[in-house]
């Protein structure tokens, strides 16, 4: 479950030749489409970010972060740097926590590819749930900023945002389980019986809520920029996945992080949450629920079992690249054990919620 899709804004790295680009004509193009900007320039790329390539770019009086498709024959839908540039353009307006946006470049011959211009925010971001670097008594107001955010982020008219063509509004779980599947069954090296059942089961129990919102795809602690010294959510970043669908799909896919172990993104599962000062999901659920309006979640184990249905898809997928060679991450290959647990505990909480 390993993911290199989000930039590492800890950290900058040295520019790989094949991600370089005109410098020049990069300061030219901000200086005719972004307000107040004055070169010269420093360009760093960030760490990570493979998905779409992510860079600092530093003048004398200010930081911007340039996010751009990577060069090369690309798939129709995937690096959509132009679908991060507008959601993010038109939450910014709701008041939601994105950086600001200045500019967005189709026009690949600027610097190779499409790409956008936006605020560099200081800020601190956490690779570990548990928030090993803040005391203990700091680690719940933070937990409770982070839910918070997703709540209000779910709370926001996406027709009054100008989102209304973002995604297909209705029959979220229904497209995602069958495009889920299906993409299972393609990379399906082994018969895992909890896959099977699930397919079958999933279909048959989604809830008859048929809530939309924008949803983000991805929220966690590492793709959202702290204040640095508040309990204060800035910024949500990397809005790749994004799309109109079910707000519940969302939010129990950041509860996953209450049932992967320490060694999956800084999992929470074993660990002593009232001695770490952490929530618990429950908390979590509660406070997300009362934020949003919505009373109890009678769909909860539902949806933890699709979300974790989905996640061993992806790391199916993973495996079966790993196996033909084509897979980019050295751990690829320790993937398969990883989706016959998912797949259990999917099966758990299927079993749970009546399967």
């Amino acid at each position: 479950m390993a993911d290199d899709s989000n930039p590492d804004f800890s950290g900058l790295g040295a520019t790989p030749e094949h991600l370089k680009f005109d410098e020049t004509a990069l300061t030219e193009y901000m200086t005719k489409h972004v307000e107040g900007f004055e070169g010269p320039i420093d360009v760093k790329k960030f760490k990570g970010g493979q998905s779409n390539p992510t860079y600092l770019v530093s003048t004398p009086s200010k930081k911007y972060v340039v996010r751009r498709k990577p060069p090369g024959k690309l798939l129709p839908s995937a690096h959509a740097v132009e679908r991060e540039y507008k959601v993010m353009t038109a939450l910014g307006g709701q008041g939601f926590p994105v950086p600001r946006t200045y500019a967005l470049c189709e026009d690949a011959d600027v610097i190779g590819t499409p790409f956008f211009v936006m605020d560099f925010l200081e800020g601190r971001i956490f690779w570990d749930a548990s928030l090993p670097e803040v005391q203990k008594e700091e680690r719940k107001p933070l937990f409770n900023a982070l839910v918070d955010t997703l709540a209000d982020l779910h709370n926001i008219d996406y027709q009054a945002a100008g989102l209304g063509d973002y995604g297909k509004p209705g029959n979220y779980f229904e497209r995602q389980i069958g495009r889920w599947s299906k993409q299972y069954q393609a990379a399906e090296t082994e018969t895992i019986e909890e896959m099977d059942a699930l397919m079958k089961w999933l279909p048959t129990a989604i809830p008859s809520d048929d809530a939309t919102s924008v949803v983000h795809g991805d929220f966690r602690f590492d793709n959202a920029i702290m204040h640095p010294i508040e309990p204060k959510v800035i910024a949500v970043l990397d809005w790749e996945l994004s799309t109109l669908g079910h707000p519940l799909a969302d939010f129990t896919y950041f509860l996953m992080l209450w049932h992967f172990p320490p060694s999956v993104r800084g999992g929470l599962m074993g660990r002593d949450l009232e001695e770490l000062g952490v929530p618990s999901m429950e908390d979590a659920v509660e406070r997300y629920s009362k934020r949003t309006g919505r009373g109890e979640i009678a769909d909860l184990n539902f949806c933890l079992a699709y979300n974790m249905f989905r996640l061993g898809s992806i790391v199916q997928g993973v495996y079966a690249r790993a196996l033909q060679g084509n897979a980019s991450s050295p751990e690829a290959k320790n993937m398969g054990t990883q989706a016959r647990m998912l797949a259990a505990l999917a099966w758990t909480y299927a079993q749970k919620a009546g399967a």
